[in-house]
């Protein structure tokens, strides 16, 4: 009888190795460039990139100095998304900074770190979590990659107020790039000349996710000479 027991699990191990690899989260490969407790900057995976396409291939490594990057990443700006009928009974949301003062320093430096050590099939992605409870946190999450002479911007979270689920499971952390909920906000970039428009399908429009991705031609993030002898 034991070996008729042998001989039955024998044939079913094989499925249930397939069917608990089924059931995991799958993980995306990444290298930690910083992290802390509550922050981190990472290097991840991008499965966009093709290894046998050379032109889905990033523009990495990346020399941007930490000043630089403050410079980007403090001309981005997000609004609520509010369809007509808001505006009308709300008027337009406010235009706020994507980055508070103490992130952007902290993003600055460790997005720069990044870049600099970025293969060209990674992207840089971000976790910033302010703990509200033991269970409740306020993420600001998302990614960006250059390539040839843009900087992608995704922000997959703003200010979200994520509640660890009973289970246990964390998703928040484990996929900066996506969102735990609704995005429902629009990202914009001063200067605004350096915003690349992109084209979007309707399914996208009818989700608000039109504006949740800024592309930014880094040729015109750079203050002009004229520009910086006029404000002296």
């Amino acid at each position: 009888m034991w070996n008729a027991f042998r001989a039955i699990a024998s044939r079913l191990t094989p499925y249930a190795l397939l069917f608990c690899v089924g059931c995991a989260i799958p993980i995306v490969p990444y290298r930690a460039v910083y992290e802390d407790p509550v922050n981190y900057v990472r290097l991840e995976v991008d499965d966009a990139v093709l290894p046998e396409w050379p032109p889905s291939a990033h523009a990495h490594p990346k020399a941007m100095g930490a000043e630089e990057v403050a410079r980007i990443l403090g001309g981005i700006s997000v609004k609520e998304h509010r369809i007509w009928l808001q505006k009308w009974l709300q008027g337009e949301a406010p235009l706020m900074p994507a980055f508070r003062p103490e992130e952007l320093t902290l993003l600055s430096r460790q997005i720069a770190e990044a870049f600099a050590a970025a293969k060209p099939g990674e992207r840089v992605t971000f976790y910033l979590s302010h703990p509200q409870t033991s269970v409740k946190r306020v993420i600001t999450t998302g990614g960006l990659y250059v390539h040839g002479t843009e900087l992608h911007f995704i922000l997959g979270n703003w200010q979200i107020v994520y509640g660890i689920p009973t289970y246990g499971m964390i998703y928040d952390r484990r996929y900066p790039m996506r969102p735990t909920a609704a995005k429902g906000f629009d990202l914009f970039f001063e200067p605004e000349v350096a915003t690349i428009t992109q084209q979007h399908s309707l399914w996208d429009t009818l989700l608000a996710n039109t504006d949740d991705e800024l592309v930014i031609d880094l040729t015109k993030t750079i203050p002009s000479p004229l520009a910086s002898q006029a404000g002296r």
